[in-house]
């Protein structure tokens, strides 16, 4: 009887787009008899004897690789492994990059900060936050400023203005000794937003 050759296709259609990060067999170290064959643009192609499918794979200058190894029969796909590995050894760290990155960061004004100042400050808070950072912004008082906390809420709040499309107030200004801080923390909703309504119209 044959070995459910119609029900392994829902097994291959979740495996053929990778294949195991680990441990996956290619080329010769595949040791079963018959593996169900993907192309390289994903089309099924059908059993195939393992030599039959080397065979297949070399006419293209490929590999073959098992990327289901539970399926009845396996599955293997031929693909350039070599170019396939390292794409996704930079998938992994560009991934841990961003996870390991993303943190606190922290940006000081004063309660008269000129335009400019202002400006140049706030773009590094935008930048921060499209990084994927959580950013404490801080106004810092000296002598009688102290004395004016409003001003230190006016600077809060023109920051958070110039951030509503990134992102959004976690923590609302409160005072802290004789500084003033607010919590940043980015707004992926308002980023998607954006990014429609600057998307050109069909």
């Amino acid at each position: 009887m044959p070995r459910g050759r119609g029900a392994s296709f829902g097994q291959a259609s979740t495996a053929i787009a990778r294949a195991s990060d680990g441990d996956a067999r290619i080329n010769e170290d595949i040791r079963v008899r018959e593996v169900r064959l993907v192309a390289p643009d994903g089309e099924q192609i059908g059993i195939k004897s393992v030599p039959e499918a080397l065979q297949i794979a070399r006419n293209m200058d490929l590999d073959l690789v098992e990327v289901a190894p539970n399926a009845a029969p396996p599955v293997c796909r031929i693909m350039d492994y070599g170019k396939y590995k390292y794409e996704a050894a930079q998938r992994a760290k560009e991934s841990r990059r961003k996870t390991s990155h993303a943190g606190l960061k922290e940006m000081k004004y004063r309660p008269k900060i000129g335009s400019g100042d202002f400006g140049t400050k706030t773009a590094k808070v935008c930048k921060f936050l499209e990084d994927g950072h959580k950013v404490k912004v801080t106004v810092m008082f000296r002598g009688r400023e102290v004395f004016h906390p409003e001003l230190g809420g006016q600077i809060l709040e023109r920051v958070a203005e110039a951030v509503a499309d990134i992102g959004k107030v976690d923590q609302f200004p409160r005072l802290d000794g004789r500084n003033m801080t607010m919590l940043l923390s980015p707004d992926r909703i308002s980023r998607q937003r954006r990014k429609a309504a600057d998307s050109p119209s069909d």
